[in-house]
Order: C-alpha cells, then structure tokens, then sequence
C-alpha cells in the first residue's frame, strides 16, 4: 500500500460501533462510512451514516474527531441532527462495497471485498484496501471481542481495485476510467465473461467512450457473451460496432444475430464494409473462407523494394495483415511472399520477384485440420488464401485459428489473465 504505514482498521469493527461526543457520551450507533470516489488513490471518507434517536443521520467528516474499533468519536458535544440523503458520488462502505464484487485491475480478475481496510493518511481516514481472503469473512462472523485478534489476510491495495457502482443511485462506473485502460481487450473480455451481466454491461459501458477498444473487447469475448450483448442494441448500433471490427470478425459477429436481423443490420454498414461481410457469410466459418481476412497486401512481382515498403507505410491494416507483402504477376495470380523483415533487408533497388520465395496456401473450402496443420508444418503465422485461378482471396492468421482450436474459456481456466 505504499505510503499507508499507519495501522489498518477494520470497516466491520466500526460499523456497528457507538456514535460517541466528544466527552464519552453515547449518541447513538455507527451505520455506515461514506466515501467519493474521485482521482485520488485512497479515497477519503467524507462522512458518516448514524441511527440517532430513530432516525439515520449524517455525521460530515469535519465533526468527526476519531474513528476507531467500536467507535466513532465527534469533535464537539452537539450534533447537528442532518437526515442522511445520498449526494452525488457518494458511495457507503457497507452497503455498496462490502461483500461485492471488485475489479482487479493488476490481476485482470473479479475479487470479493470481505473486509474493507481504512488507515489515516494525510491527516484523514482513507480506504486502502481490501481483505479478499477467509481472514476477513471469519472476523465478522466472530464476536468483536475476538474479532479484532484476526490478523489481515489476502489484502488488495485500493489502487489496483475498481469498484463496481451500476446499483449506486447517484453514481455510475467513471467513462472512461484510468484503471480500466491499462487493460489488453482480452483480460477486459475475461472480466466481462466472469462478471454477472449487469456487471458486464458496466465494463463494457466504461469503454465505450473509446469505439475502437470497445470493437476490440467485443471481437475477444465468446459467441454466447456476443449474443448477450447485443440484443439490446439497435440495428444501426451494431453495425457501428462492426464497422470498427476486422471484416471476418464482423461477419462473425453477424452470425451470432437472430437471421431476421442479419441484413438489415449489414445494410447499415459503408458499401464495401457490406460486400466484405456479405463475400465472409457466404462461407462455412470452420473454412479458411470463413476463417480469412479480405485484408492483405498483394503488389505486382515486378515492384521495387522501395516501392513494396511505401505500400506498407501507407496501409493502414494491423501488424498481423502486413506480416508478408505477397507478390502476383500481371493475371494477378500469386507467385509468393516475402516476410516484412525480409523486405527492409533486401537490396535497395531490387524488384520483388527477386527476392520472393513460395508460399503455402489454401483454397476457401479448406477445414481447420488442413489450416492446423501446414501452420505448423511450415510455422507460419499467415496462410493465404487462394481461388480457382490463384489470385488472393484472404489470409488466415493464427490467432483466428486458435479461437477455434482451444477450449472456451481457455485464458481463465489457464490462469492466464491474472488468479491466485
């Protein structure tokens, strides 16, 4: 936790408590801590929720002189009797974050905040943390006389953590968030996939301020979370989602439609995004025609070196797209490929036809096995491919391959985003 050296204190030691005044007296009983989440790290308690006299009250942070186990201390002897009303931004410990689900923004993994743990910093109580662990749960389920002997267990520093606020009346997950950017669209699918699907909702609205990673966490997330995410949306909504996909993870996506839906939402899509989708749909998706991507690079044989690397400079298609710079003669048939990294070390001036060698590739009917296999064979990462008379139809990258190949689920059941 950093700069919190000051003891933890233990949320459920304090909710409960006695509300006290200044010289000892008894006031009533500690419902609740409020907190606001804001930019700060630890956010500050602002005030507290008490039962007074029958009523719920609101104790500011400013009349407050002391929070500890059993008690919360005024600064003063009087009590200004506010009825408690929940402002904007305001979140209860208690009710809101104890006991729920929290992000794990370093280990991409949903948590559980069995305790919650305060400490004084800068002259004022701070949330700086959580306990996820047994330890936490077993010291609110003992009585508070022995509660307090249990040590802190699987603690969470607060700044790795992310609330999920959707059931907070006055407050919503901040769009978009900070935390939440630091996280590859497949750890952000992995959450969205674990969470409930109010929970769901809230990641993937956090990130829709940002199109293109919304697109992205979309083309991650399994076919039935696919599903489960659009069916709310318009038409013109999901066509806008698939306009920022890569064509054959849009027409992907279009499959995962109820059948009356598929063409009106394709007709929504720019002309040549909608001849895309429609040539992808016309294929088995376990096919290389299905599997493929429509965007590659293909210059004619007879191109200089210079000129294939400008092609590169101004596409603007994904790493994996550019891998190779495929070469066709004049009938537009492919006569092979050369590796981008080959490319920049071929001699300045010297044509492509050089400097290409064969390439493995595959016709539109082509199964997953028949893909597997010459990918690993040849330990290529891009397999073209090809129609009746040679000329380029796709290429299939290994990643879209192994969508199919591995188990769903695999990156949680692996581990792999983040556990323990």
């Amino acid at each position: 936790m950093g700069a919190l050296a000051p003891p933890l204190l233990h949320l459920s030691l304090v909710v409960g408590g006695e509300l006290r005044d200044a010289a000892g007296g008894k006031l009533g009983r500690v419902d609740d801590l409020i907190v606001r989440l804001s930019e700060d790290e630890y956010p500050p308690v602002t005030g507290v929720v008490a039962s007074v006299a029958g009523r719920q009250v609101f104790v500011p942070a400013d009349q407050v002189a002391e929070i500890a186990p059993g008690r919360v201390t005024l600064a003063g002897e009087r009590l200004d009797l506010q009825r408690f009303r929940r402002r904007p931004q305001e979140v209860l410990l208690r009710k809101d974050v104890l006991d729920r689900q929290l992000i794990n923004v370093d280990g991409a993994r949903l948590v559980r905040a069995n305790e919650i743990e305060l400490a004084r910093l800068d002259g004022w109580y701070r949330v700086g943390g959580v306990d996820v662990g047994l330890r936490g749960l077993l010291r609110r389920l003992l009585p508070r006389a022995l509660a307090h002997r249990i040590e802190p267990g699987a603690f969470l520093d607060w700044a790795s953590l992310e609330p999920f606020t959707g059931h907070v009346p006055t407050l919503r997950l901040r769009v978009p968030h900070p935390k939440l950017a630091k996280l590859h669209p497949a750890q952000l699918a992995d959450l969205v996939e674990a969470a409930s699907h109010a929970q769901g909702e809230e990641i993937i609205s956090a990130i829709a301020a940002d199109p293109e990673r919304e697109a992205d966490v979309f083309e991650a997330l399994e076919e039935g979370h696919q599903r489960e995410f659009l069916e709310g949306r318009s038409d013109e909504e999901v066509a806008a989602l698939l306009a920022r996909m890569e064509p054959d993870d849009a027409a992907d996506l279009v499959l995962q439609l109820p059948t009356e839906r598929r063409e009106p939402v394709v007709a929504h899509l720019a002309p040549v995004q909608a001849r895309r989708v429609r040539a992808l749909l016309g294929f088995d998706p376990a096919t290389a025609g299905g599997l493929m991507s429509p965007d590659f690079l293909c210059v004619y044989a007879n191109a200089t070196r210079e000129e294939a690397l400008e092609r590169v400079r101004r596409s603007a298609l994904p790493p994996e797209a550019v891998a190779w710079v495929y070469a066709m003669n004049t009938s537009r048939r492919l006569r092979g490929g050369i590796t981008l990294a080959e490319l920049l070390r071929a001699e300045e001036g010297s044509r492509l036809w050089a400097a290409i060698r064969p390439v493995q590739s595959v016709r539109p009917d082509a199964d997953l096995e028949e893909i597997a296999r010459l990918m690993t064979d040849f330990d290529l990462t891009v397999l073209p491919v090809i129609d009746d008379e040679e000329r380029m139809l796709g290429i299939v990258t290994v990643d879209d391959v192994l969508e199919l190949v591995l188990p769903e689920g695999w990156r949680r059941r692996f581990g792999l985003l983040g556990g323990g």
